[in-house]
């Protein structure tokens, strides 16, 4: 064999050797990651509807009679207690009636006082049968007239009272003003609302469910709903269906009474709720740990076939304690890796 013969079988065994130990490398490193087969199990049989947060208890505060505003001493936004002063209407005209049917009253306590001690010396009178009869039973009338008119007066004064007290608006219940429609110097009429209370301890959730969901949820099963902001899934302290369909969309109103402990949530807000169905159709799940989440891409590694990670798409549905929901992007039996980090490393 010639030099030249010798030197090129050398270096053919050399690369060959290189590229043994770079592929032994590669699958050695490759072997090291951690995987786990995409898994299939039954769905948890939930469905998602959007509802509404509402006011269990809210008021719209309208005037009784009529009168022009005052004061206004609440705005939009303000807690207040029961008993609490919102606004005051002119009630100088009601003052006046109050007061003047105040004098009247004293006027026929007056008369009945005298009508009184003249019935009692006709008595006397009577008795020593200086007066007739008829004498005495027409003292009698008089006195029994005078009473008479003393309680209409006083019945008629207490009626004065408590409507110049309808120009005194007050809180009927611990509550937050969501609303305030008129300003100061606004003429108040009866029936014309003046400001609108929520009590924010007594809210609850409002969805419309398809009379078809509602059939397939289970019996005694507890819907799940999460809220806006940072308050995380909330549980109902009481579910009502309400007994009646609505004729044009076939749907039935559920109503799930939140805690009263929880704060920063107003009537209106969007509320998401999760009602428990029977079925058992088969979903695709991978740990959540294996999610690559960049701006607004979702996506996992998956080994192929030459035990390589490769990065793919993927399309996510609801997160069930350490695992994910897979809508799209994967089959069952693929392998994902556990660690993107390290398979970004590798690619």
């Amino acid at each position: 064999m010639s030099f030249a013969a010798i030197r090129l079988t050398l270096i053919a065994a050399l690369l060959a050797s290189g590229t043994v130990q770079t592929a032994s490398a590669t699958a050695t490193a490759e072997t090291a990651l951690p995987s786990v087969a995409v898994r299939a199990g039954d769905a948890e049989g939930a469905s998602a509807f959007d509802g509404v947060v509402q006011a269990q208890r809210q008021t719209a505060i309208t005037a009784q009679v009529a009168g022009a505003i005052v004061a206004l001493q609440v705005k939009a936004g303000d807690t207040v207690r029961a008993g609490q002063v919102l606004l005051r209407l002119d009630a100088r005209a009601a003052d006046q009636v109050a007061a003047a049917g105040a004098a009247q009253v004293e006027a026929a306590r007056a008369a009945e006082e005298e009508a009184r001690k003249e019935l009692a010396r006709q008595r006397q009178l009577f008795e020593k049968q200086y007066i007739s009869r008829s004498a005495l039973e027409r003292a009698e009338a008089r006195f029994e007239t005078a009473r008479a008119q003393a309680a209409a007066q006083r019945a008629a004064a207490g009626a004065s009272r408590t409507q110049s007290g309808f120009y005194l608006v007050t809180a009927p219940y611990d509550a937050v003003v969501s609303d305030v429609p008129v300003t100061l110097g606004d003429m108040a009429m009866p029936g014309r609302p003046l400001l609108t209370l929520y009590d924010p301890r007594a809210l609850r959730v409002s969805v419309n469910v398809p009379q078809t969901a509602a059939a397939r949820m289970p019996q005694g099963a507890t819907p799940r709903l999460t809220l806006g902001g940072d308050t995380g899934e909330v549980t109902p302290v009481r579910v009502q269906w309400l007994p009646v369909a609505d004729p044009s969309t076939h749907t039935v109103e559920l109503r799930l009474d939140l805690p009263r402990e929880l704060r920063g949530i107003v009537p209106g807000a969007f509320a998401r709720v999760w009602l428990p169905t029977t079925s058992k159709e088969q979903r695709l799940y991978v740990p959540a740990s294996a999610v690559v989440r960049r701006a607004e891409l979702s996506a996992v590694y998956v080994l192929g076939g030459n035990g390589r990670p490769m990065l793919r798409q993927v399309r996510l549905g609801r997160a069930s304690g350490d695992s994910v929901e897979v809508l799209s992007g994967l089959a069952q039996g693929e392998r994902v890796v556990l660690d993107p980090a390290a398979a970004a490393r590798l690619r």
